[in-house]
């Protein structure tokens, strides 16, 4: 197969790009998709209490707004049906079920092999996220009954009456812990480090709410445009400004105060790292399970053994082991599937730690886009608004791109955009020392996270600015 542009992955980047490229008029490209269907992490993340963590008329495509959700911070199936109705105008371009097993730029294109044969491209668009591979703790011991990712839920396993550990307190733990306790005889919670948790605030949008935002479009973007305004002011409160962040750690003290009254448990709950150095999460279920008298907090993770788990200082019997420890996501799977210009693999490239141009383009890897990669996530907004970004500006470079030619960033480019994402992210709250999954540790750079405004990430890169690439013609001798 040939084609203009392959994109990897299914998810809302490779999704959003096919839209676009159709909505375009390109004709000319695939969608390739390791699982059976679309939807990324909406799609593997099945666990009970998953949802929206971003309000959800925020967390989907601003050309493609969907008035039927049922909540402010929308349930994962919902999420997960959204993506589904929006990649049925496009199902002639999706290769389900293909795994790309190798990529490498011959000089001229991209050369592909897949599960399912051979695929020719002139550019190439990573958008496999990156919240692809399950972080599972490296203990001693094993243990003999179910264990299993909170991103591969094993819906087979029977938690009514079970006595269940949570290994971890990220977000998918705050979400699934009230799910789990309702069910289980008795849960040990497994603490490294306690989350900031912030009131949900959520609210319900019924049939009228949902009625009124099909038949007036209009209000449904004034809506998603203020939640936006909402989300860009909470940079401050999360980043920017020294008396924001205290103020919101303030209010984040006193929700745990106000739902855990029991001192010695609100002291193992309460946080010791700066405020917005770890991801913030909001929840107003989390401390009352907490709480539960059959739920236990202790310290981490530590050995297992047949029926039990252990912490440096007990041993807990349990039938069921849930992992619901993260991601690695400053080392991406498929980075070892790239191969560039000079014959080095994008894992080669980034041994030190991601970076790319803009977020998004890579050099020594010609007519290659990267999205929701290298500092191209955010703290505080939508990272459906980032992704967006970078759509508009893969499309400029496409419009640049003529047939027979490649473009290339500069090195220079990308290590000094990449030194940029250095000296910004310095005395901010992600660097401060706790451990975080935005931060590379190989390096100590931060590498996830785009350290401004989402507002500023779209007035610099909605735009393609062909400045920083060198244009040639694929028979070029330097190709």
């Amino acid at each position: 197969m040939r084609v203009r542009v392959a994109v990897v992955g299914a998810g809302f980047a490779g999704l959003g790009t096919a839209l676009r490229l159709q909505a375009a008029g390109e004709d000319s490209f695939v969608v390739l998709e390791r699982a059976a269907a679309v939807g990324g992490t909406w799609r593997d993340n099945t666990y009970p209490g998953v949802a929206c963590d971003v309000p959800a008329h925020l967390y989907c495509f601003s050309f493609l707004p969907n008035p039927s959700f049922s909540r402010r911070f929308a349930p994962g199936d919902e999420i997960r049906d959204y993506l589904e109705r929006a990649a049925h105008s496009v199902r002639d371009h999706l290769r389900l079920g293909t795994e790309v097993e190798s990529a490498e730029w011959s000089g001229r294109d991209w050369q592909l092999t897949t599960s399912r044969g051979p695929v020719t491209a002139d550019v190439l668009v990573l958008a496999a996220g990156r919240l692809t591979a399950a972080r599972v703790p490296e203990v001693p011991g094993a243990f003999d009954g179910p264990v299993f990712h909170s991103s591969a839920w094993d819906h087979s396993v029977e938690l009514d009456g079970a006595r269940v550990a949570v290994v971890g307190t990220g977000a998918s733990a705050v979400q699934l812990l009230p799910e789990v306790a309702a069910r289980a005889r008795s849960v040990v919670l497994m603490q490294r480090s306690a989350p900031y948790i912030l009131p949900r605030d959520d609210k319900t949008y019924g049939e009228q709410d949902r009625a009124r935002f099909a038949d007036r479009p209009e209000e449904l973007a004034a809506l998603r445009e203020g939640l936006f305004t909402e989300a860009e002011r909470l940079y401050d409160a999360r980043v920017g400004d020294p008396a924001a962040r205290h103020a919101a750690r303030s209010r984040a003290l006193e929700h745990l105060a106000a739902q855990v009254p029991d001192a010695e448990l609100r002291g193992r709950l309460t946080p010791d790292h700066e405020f917005g150095c770890k991801r913030v999460l909001f929840s107003d279920a989390y401390y009352p399970a907490a709480a539960l008298p059959h739920v236990a907090v202790t310290g981490p993770l530590t050995g297992l053994e047949a029926g039990a788990v252990l912490t440096q200082d007990d041993r807990h019997e349990v039938d069921v082991v849930v992992m619901a420890t993260g991601f690695h996501t400053t080392r991406q799977p498929y980075a070892r599937l790239v191969r560039g210009r000079s014959g080095r693999t994008l894992e080669e490239h980034w041994a030190e730690g991601m970076q790319a141009y803009a977020s998004t383009a890579v050099a020594d890897f010609p007519n290659m886009y990267v999205l929701g990669g290298p500092n191209a996530s955010l703290s505080h907004n939508s990272a459906v608004v980032m992704i967006e970004t970078q759509i508009d500006y893969l499309l400029g470079a496409l419009h640049r791109t003529a047939p027979g030619m490649a473009l290339e960033v500069s090195g220079a480019a990308e290590d000094a955009y990449a030194r940029e994402m250095t000296v910004r992210s310095i005395d901010r709250p992600w660097t401060a020392g706790c451990s975080n999954w935005y931060v590379d540790p190989r390096s100590g750079r931060q590498s996830l996270l785009w350290p401004g405004r989402a507002t500023e990430f779209r007035q610099r890169f909605a735009t393609f600015d062909p400045a920083p690439y060198e244009a040639r013609a694929v028979d070029d001798p330097r190709r």
